[in-house]
């Protein structure tokens, strides 16, 4: 739509995680990660795949063992997806997966040992060009800042990241992106905004531990959200408790209420009311469903009555307006053909896969044309 505003983001250094590109002017970038055993080789790729399907950018595996780096050698060999590594206490694992072709190393520097060890670590990834991600969680803050500070704050997690970024500095890299999570919304936006103005690097946005497919959707939605419209993160992870499809979906979901993604069917649609000329929550279930698979950019609208469907479906490709006896279907904004309710869905799909197919040709020829 015409009305929305331009949200202006933070500039920042970029950096590439694997084909990636993560800051400056990139798309931001949608992560999740795995929460199978990744010494569970199988188990893992099957769930890499459905994540690959479900659009994911970035995929980030946990490595807390040596048995675990030697499955991900196996699993980097036979996904081609961008995979972060997940690593604490033992550099020796990093410096393992390093070798083994991470396209980026999730690490706290404070918790992997003595400068020396850093040192290897740092050398390792600037000899290979493989950026870091500083994870700060209000959770993990170390004894000397909860001491100074009594418990996790914004401040503390500020002081935390810019301790952990002096030692990058001392060892002259600067190729990292950097993380500050809480569980509570407020403590994870003054922190990163608290940060923002201090550094140059992307930010990886994340409430850590939000909860459950429901409710971490909503804290998420705020806190991302409130910090995406001030222009604020480069790549962002949606942590529920739920299945990590779901967190890719409710990440792209976000990004495209803000109109920084367009990616799959933005379906807009009414709550429903008794002016309904057909079932509309039916009917958007099953075209939710049915066109998961899509991630070709369309907007679809599905109203059920003429009292705000035929403004919805104007500014949509593909709109329906309920009306009696035949609702009304939209092609780009002008009234098409009218449509019983008897095979709504079928035709809709049929309609929505049709119009994706010509864009995809449409962008097949372009990109021939060089």
């Amino acid at each position: 739509m015409n009305s929305r505003q331009t949200i202006i983001r933070r500039k920042t250094r970029q950096i590439m995680v694997g084909d990636v590109a993560v800051g400056g002017d990139a798309p931001i970038s949608v992560q999740s990660m795995t929460n199978t055993e990744t010494t569970d080789v199988d188990a893992t790729l099957q769930q890499i795949d459905r994540l690959v399907m479900a659009g994911v950018d970035i995929v980030r595996v946990s490595v807390p063992s040596m048995d675990a780096a030697e499955a991900f050698k196996l699993i980097r060999s036979r996904v081609a997806v961008p995979l972060i590594a997940d690593i604490h206490f033992d550099h020796r694992i990093a410096l393992k997966v390093l070798d083994y072709g991470v396209d980026c190393l999730r690490i706290n520097p404070g918790n992997i040992g003595s400068e020396a060890r850093i040192r290897s670590v740092v050398d390792s990834a600037r000899d290979k060009n493989i950026p870091l991600r500083i994870g700060v969680n209000a959770g993990s803050l170390g004894k000397a800042l909860l001491r100074k500070y009594t418990e996790p704050s914004a401040e503390a997690m500020v002081e935390s990241a810019l301790n952990q970024i002096d030692i990058l500095d001392r060892l002259n890299f600067q190729n990292f992106k950097i993380s500050l999570k809480a569980s509570e919304i407020f403590m994870t936006l003054a922190a990163y905004r608290g940060l923002a103005g201090q550094i140059e690097q992307p930010f990886h946005l994340g409430i850590t531990e939000a909860g459950g497919l429901r409710t971490g959707t909503v804290k998420s939605a705020i806190g991302l959200g409130a910090l995406l419209m001030e222009g604020i993160g480069d790549t962002i992870r949606v942590s529920l408790a739920a299945d990590p499809v779901e967190e890719v979906k409710v990440g792209f979901d976000i990004l495209k209420s803000l109109g920084l993604r367009h990616k799959g069917v933005n379906l807009v649609a009414c709550p429903s009311c008794s002016r309904q000329n057909f079932d509309v929550i039916a009917v958007v279930n099953e075209l939710e469903s049915r066109l998961e698979d899509i991630i070709t950019p369309i907007d679809v609208a599905v109203i059920g009555c003429i009292v705000n469907g035929p403004g919805e479906a104007k500014v949509a490709e593909i709109g329906l307006t309920g009306a009696s006896p035949n609702n009304l279907v939209y092609v780009e904004g002008m009234p098409d053909h009218k449509i019983n309710n008897e095979n709504l869905v079928n035709e809709l799909e049929e309609m929505i896969r049709q119009r994706v197919a010509a864009k995809q040709l449409k962008e097949e020829d372009l990109i021939a044309l060089g």
